[in-house]
């Protein structure tokens, strides 16, 4: 318990210093994630070279080198320290045969190919990309230096010799969690949920669907509210979209960004938060979070990077489902106990639906199964059908290509173009 405490202190505080630096930096443009309120930083101290200025850090000799870039601080406590946790459990299981580093804080674009190469050029053996807007820079540079291994995490091209593209199904995660944040709302009597989207794409979207989803089988008169913030990473923004969405009668608000900052908003009026990414996002406030689906990306890590060694690596796509272990859910994972604003009667059908997923019995292709209608009413999905990968992903080729809001979804919402 001392522990959990001291945990919550530090990070009401690194979030207070989040906050304040968002207010003095300048605003990103909607079409790319920012920086965030730092300087990129890397884990070493002796710069190889600089990218923008940007430092790149060294490789030791010997070892496999991996470096990994990073959209955000790994201070954020959700998206990105979720990924330096994976860089960490990298370390644990490989020991001295790998060297890992990092550096956060790139922005999206020109500074993010220029950092990638510059790796490359530095001699690391891999080098491992994790937001969507690195995608391009990553194949460009993949093809450049076919003799690295590049993975990009989300987003959708790869190759079939040294560029993989990774993701797992966290739209299962969404979808419990929805359960929960519908059961919430209505035992508040609220009928009302607000989610807070970064950028419209199949990505966000699908993740946003899933969770109206899961919300509509335990409320079925709740409806969900929709705050876009433009970015990955942006405390400041993130905080004026939950209080929005709280102003306009949600009691339960869930978080697609990169921080726990809306989690704690919401228990700052007394209501309820839903984290993502991390599985310590809750830890800013306990009482008043609910849940949050969580990324496990360790196992996946050490995995990939043990077949690049092996010289077994074969670039391509990858994309997990629950029973991969790679996710989880707050006070649901084995051995767990539910927090204290979960709903008794809602964790039984949670915890059911979860075994299956665990099991591979339910599949991320089960729960966009038809009749789906969008949140004007009109079909999308008939019976009998489901969307494919191709749907999920919004790739060329779909049917039920991923570019709609779901029923439940408050019918003026709208996807920005």
């Amino acid at each position: 318990m001392v522990r959990k405490q001291l945990w919550s202190m530090l990070s009401v505080l690194v979030l207070m210093a989040l906050v304040l630096g968002a207010c003095v930096a300048p605003a990103a443009a909607p079409a790319a994630a920012p920086a965030g309120g730092e300087a990129a930083a890397t884990q070493e101290a002796a710069p190889a070279a600089e990218a923008g200025g940007i430092q790149i850090p060294t490789i030791e000799e010997g070892k496999f080198n991996v470096a990994f870039v990073y959209v955000g601080p790994i201070g954020d406590g959700g998206y990105t320290y979720a990924h330096n946790q994976g860089r960490e459990y990298v370390d644990a299981q490989l020991g001295d045969k790998v060297h890992t580093a990092y550096i956060e804080s790139v922005p999206e674009g020109a500074d993010a190919e220029r950092v990638i190469r510059n790796l490359a050029r530095a001699g690391f053996d891999a080098v491992i990309t994790t937001s969507f807007g690195y995608m391009d820079p990553t194949a460009t540079v993949a093809e450049e230096f076919p003799d690295t291994d590049f993975i990009h995490v989300s987003g959708f091209k790869s190759n079939d010799t040294n560029f993989a593209n990774l993701f797992g199904a966290m739209e299962d995660m969404k979808y419990l969690s929805g359960m929960v944040a519908g059961a919430r709302a209505k035992a508040d009597g609220s009928n009302k949920v607000g989610y807070i989207a970064p950028f419209p794409i199949p990505e966000v979207i699908r993740l946003a669907n899933a969770t109206t989803m899961g919300m509509r089988q335990t409320c079925p008169e709740c409806t969900m509210d929709l705050r876009w913030t433009f970015s990955w990473f942006d405390p400041k923004g993130e905080q004026q979209a939950a209080e929005s969405l709280l102003d306009g009668g949600a009691s339960v608000v869930v978080t697609g960004a990169d921080t726990p900052f809306p989690v704690k908003v919401a228990g700052e009026r007394g209501l309820w938060g839903i984290g993502y990414d991390s599985s310590n996002s809750c830890e800013v406030d306990l009482a008043h979070c609910l849940t949050t689906p969580y990324w496990n990306w360790g196992p996946e890590y050490a995995a990939l990077i043990q077949q690049m060694m092996d010289g077994t690596f074969q670039g391509g796509s990858i994309y997990f489902d629950a029973d991969s272990g790679g996710l989880g859910l707050v006070g649901f994972m084995e051995g767990e106990t539910p927090l204290e604003g979960v709903p008794a009667d809602v964790i039984p059908l949670v915890q059911e639906t979860l075994a299956k997923m665990e099991s591979g019995e339910m599949t991320r292709f089960d729960i966009f199964s038809g009749p789906i209608k969008d949140n004007k009413g009109a079909e999308i999905v008939p019976a009998g059908e489901q969307l494919t990968q191709l749907d999920l992903e919004g790739l060329e080729g779909c049917t039920y290509c991923m570019n709609w809001l779901v029923e439940g979804v408050v019918p003026d919402a709208e996807i920005p173009q």
